[in-house]
């Protein structure tokens, strides 16, 4: 127990909290026999550093595992972080740069060295930004995605689901990043607008008979078209359905096809067709019978021009850039006579977002997971209720994106990753000879048909002896085999002698972090012991599979959370967590979304620095309403760092008055009316803060406890029991402010471990307190209400006295007519209102109070200038009526409300409510004087 000092300071006492809490090993699950409760952070990035959103989401699951601590339950907070294949591997290569190196100065393995060093040195920055912000994980098992452990789990899961059909190599159109030299996902391409064109282009007919006019963003890939559509239904083009036209330049001949596609409505109703380079033209391409085989290719990984397979587009073109092409390739048009006319337009353009670049469908061989089979299991598994998606409206979005789910490609083109466990070898003819050459074609089917004759043989396994085993059952005896990182290596000078090559590529890190709600607990070592709080693992991992409840933003939940459904429930046959809570996103104060481009962001280390941990964490909760985003409002972070310091304030206040902790989990019995009631307003909080986080209802529970402590607590307990703390007051208010700590302490643990420890001598640390549970039955209805009225009449005092401008240190009549205050709470009413309670009726000016169904008059005379007040009110009202109705006018302005910005919109709206107010409350204080 020590003196707490005059001025509250977060940075005094958060880095001390922090530290004890994780030497004495508190965050880690250690109670044998109660209830497990497990959740799981969405790891960070490695490269990554605290911004605004990872604040949102750790503080949700903070509050949530605090607050399951205190329960009594074995609460677990995985703690991990993703490798972040493309971000890492793009910061060592910064940084080997800087030194002039490049990555292919080195093996692979040497660079995946130093990616190792960099990640001991330099990763993982954010973990310690998260310690900052108060989050109780169990560090002492932190894991990460390229960890020993988690890497058996990704190979296993790999071999597992390509033996069992549901992973496959195809080809097909990915999103490929020519900066980086990789595919990426849909989540890592951002799209712009920018300043483009739109091409009108002319096909003639083969027979000469005429021509087909297309438009196209993109002229330079005409060089791979190989159709055009035309609606079906389009009577301008039914009788050109199954003829062919030839394109300029190349002078190749292309079908004209029919599909729906095509909307007669927009432009000529005609459209080219080039599979390789578009996404939807790659599915009309494959209605229309082309395989993607066949599909033409015009560009290489650097996005340069390369010659197609029909070998028709001119040599000097070949190589050149993509967008230098167009350029050549318009000119071009234009002199054969092709090109129709050009519009300006803004196109929404794909761009990688890390790498700056223009994104380009391309189509490439990848490995793919049969996502629509495994998501079948995942939409059950929330239509039936078995895991619930709050708030419930996400539902149908869920259910959208499931039901039309696409093969999901999971392979990348780095160094720094998991590495694909898939080895090529030649394939094998009918007479047992070795199959020779450069494409690779892989049959999905080999396991069943492990003699067909193939170009190129595929063995999947977890280790090197298990594709040798593979190899040697499928090769003939006599020839020897050996493995090769070389890909130019194909042992042709060497007599009998197969070479594998190990799959280049790596998986994509979402692939492993699907995993992460089991992976991170042990899976797949069944002997392995699992984290503290059990034996070993066993059937649901020692009751920690499914995980409670997972926290999320909603811009991952295709990415990540649906992933882990379909991953959880194939391998554990059960959904990986019971409830997904989706977040929104952190706004700027306009309401605009942060961007570094736009200079809006918010450093929450900054906020963290100037209010305190625990005042950020508090904003977060508070603005944390279910299906909403939340706009970022430093002044509230102010304000709550404002309600921590008259806590701490109270806490003083109560230490000067012998007030400390309480001895036992129940209230102190209680004969005042004041005790009483505040008991009762205690356990009314207890009960609305915990139906609200069993909703996850996270501002609500936050302000139950806001308007309990500073208004319910610290402005009417507090005064009421000034200059009357006897035995009992002393026990209630230390009951009470023990309960408040309790509650407090999920969304604000530094501050109310200092207090706990503070007021009174402990035989635990509040973090690991027990949560309150007082029996309702035991309160006093009679009190509750004496205390509530006394409360409405002071209220409505002090509301004359303020509005009537009547000198705060002025103690004035109240007459009482032919009513009464009761005894017992009169000289509280005379105290705290400053009046001096008089029996009867006032004479001379008066102002009415209102108190229930008596009418109480404050006395005025001599008190105020009755002439001058009705003066300063009028005048006061007239200025509010006037912008009130003037602001009303605006908004009434059909004009003003659909063309201003929304912000300048809203800002009016709260100005005509605040002038609307301030007109009624002038009103009424005229009305007082009569």
């Amino acid at each position: 127990m020590t003196e707490l000092a005059k001025t509250f300071d977060p940075a005094a006492i958060e880095a001390r909290w922090y530290r004890h809490w994780e030497e004495k090993g508190l965050f880690r699950p250690d109670r044998p026999g109660a209830e497990p409760w497990t959740i799981v952070n969405p790891p960070p990035n490695v490269t990554g550093s605290l911004h605004i959103g990872h604040a949102l989401d750790n503080t949700l699951q903070d509050i949530l595992t605090r607050h399951a601590r205190l329960k009594g339950k074995d609460a677990l907070w995985v703690v991990g972080t993703d490798h972040a294949g493309i971000a890492t591997q793009m910061v060592v290569e910064r940084q080997m740069g800087a030194r002039g190196e490049k990555r292919t100065d080195f093996t692979r393995d040497e660079f995946v060295a130093k990616v190792w060093e960099w990640k001991a040195e330099s990763g993982g920055q954010i973990t310690g930004q998260l310690r900052r912000l108060g989050c109780s994980m169990d560090w002492a098992n932190e894991r990460f995605t390229m960890d020993e452990g988690f890497s058996k789990a990704v190979l296993k899961v790999f071999v597992d689901l390509y033996n069992q059909g549901l992973l496959y190599r195809d080809k097909r159109l990915v999103n490929w990043d020519p900066g980086l030299g990789t595919a990426i996902s849909d989540l890592e391409v951002e799209t712009r607008e920018v300043a483009g064109k739109f091409w009108h282009l002319r096909y003639p007919l083969e027979d000469g008979s005429g021509h087909i006019e297309v438009a196209t963003t993109r002229p330079e890939t005409m060089l791979a078209d190989m159709a055009v559509a035309v609606n079906p239904e389009d009577a301008r083009y039914t009788a050109l359905i199954g003829k062919n036209v030839r394109l300029p330049i190349t002078g190749r001949l292309i079908p004209i096809v029919a599909d729906d596609h095509a909307d007669p409505e927009l432009g000529s109703g005609a459209v080219k067709i080039t599979p390789g380079h578009d996404f939807n033209d790659f599915e009309v391409g494959r209605r229309a019978g082309i395989e993607a085989r066949d599909m033409l290719n015009m560009l290489d990984a650097k996005a340069h021009v390369c010659q197609t397979a029909d070998g028709l587009i001119p040599a000097d073109l070949v190589g050149m850039e993509r967008f230098a092409a167009r350029q050549a390739i318009v000119e071009r048009l234009e002199a054969v006579g092709a090109l129709v006319r050009v519009e300006d337009r803004t196109i929404q353009t794909p761009y990688g977002d890390r790498s700056g670049v223009v994104i380009e469908p391309w189509l490439t061989d990848q490995w793919y997971v049969d996502a629509a089979t495994l998501a079948k299991p995942a939409i059950e598994a929330v239509r039936s209720g078995a895991i619930r998606i709050v708030p419930k409206t996400w539902e149908k979005t869920f259910f959208n994106w499931m039901e039309n789910i696409q093969p999901w490609c999971v392979s990348r083109q780095l160094w720094w990753g998991h590495r694909i466990p898939a080895w090529f070898g030649p394939g094998l003819r009918d007479d047992g000879s070795l199959v020779s050459g450069d494409v690779i074609r892989v049959d999905k089917n080999f396991r069943e048909t492990t003699r067909q004759p193939i170009s190129e043989a595929i063995f999947v396994a977890e280790t090197d002896e298990q594709a040798l085993e593979q190899a040697k059952a499928f090769y003939p005896e006599n020839l020897t085999i050996r493995f090769s990182d070389d890909w130019g290596d194909r042992g042709q000078s060497e007599s009998n002698t197969v070479v594998l090559r190990r799959d280049p590529d790596v998986l994509d890190t979402w692939f492993s972090s699907a995993l992460w709600p089991f992976a991170t607990l042990g899976w797949p070592d069944a002997d392995k012991p699992s984290p503290p709080g059990g034996e070993g693992l066993g059937e649901g991992l020692n009751g920690r599979y499914p995980n409670d409840v997972l926290i999320s933003g909603f811009d991952i939940l295709f990415f990540w959370d649906a992933r882990m459904m379909m991953q959880g429930i194939h391998f554990m046959k059960d959904v990986p967590f019971r409830t997904l809570y989706l977040h929104g996103l952190v706004r700027a104060a306009d309401g605009a979304k942060m961007s570094k481009s736009k200079g809006n962001t918010v450093d929450p280390l900054g906020l963290i620095d100037t209010y305190g941990a625990d005042a950020l964490r508090f904003f977060m909760a508070a603005m944390e309403s279910q299906g909403r985003d939340i706009k970022m409002d430093e002044k509230r972070v102010e304000g709550y760092r404002n309600f921590a310091t008259k806590l701490w304030n109270a806490s003083r206040f109560a230490q000067a008055n012998g007030i400390g902790g309480a001895d036992t989990i129940e209230p102190p019995a209680a004969t005042l009316a004041v005790n009483k009631w505040i008991v009762a307003e205690t356990v009314a909080t207890v009960q609305a803060v915990d139906l609200a986080l069993a909703d996850y209802r996270f501002d609500a529970a936050a302000n139950a406890i806001y308007q309990f402590v500073w208004s319910r607590f610290c402005d009417w307990y507090l005064e009421l029991i000034k200059g009357n703390i006897d035995a009992e007051t002393k026990a209630v208010a230390g009951w009470v402010l023990d309960q408040i700590l309790i509650l407090l302490h999920p969304f604000m643990p530094f501050i109310t471990e200092e207090l706990w420890h503070a007021l009174a001598p402990r035989e635990h640390e509040l973090i690991v307190a027990q949560w309150p549970m007082p029996d309702a039955r035991a309160l006093d209805p009679a009190a509750v209400r004496a205390v509530e009225r006394l409360i409405e009449l002071v209220e409505s005092v002090r509301a004359a006295r303020a509005e009537l401008n009547v000198p705060p240190g002025a103690k004035i009549a109240l007459h009482t007519g032919a009513g009464a205050v009761p005894a017992d709470i009169a000289p509280y009413v005379e105290r705290l209102a400053r009046v001096t309670l008089t029996a009867g009726e006032a004479s001379g000016a008066r102002a009415p109070i209102l108190w229930g169904a008596e009418t109480f008059a404050l006395a005025l005379d001599g008190v105020i200038d009755l002439d001058a007040e009705r003066a300063r009110l009028t005048k006061s009202l007239a200025a509010a009526e006037k912008e009130r109705d003037a602001l009303a006018g605006r908004l009434g302005n059909a004009s003003f409300v659909e063309r201003a910005k929304p912000e300048a919109v809203e800002k009016a709206r709260a100005d005509h409510a605040e002038k609307s107010a301030d007109a009624e409350r002038f009103t009424a204080a005229l009305a007082r004087l009569g």
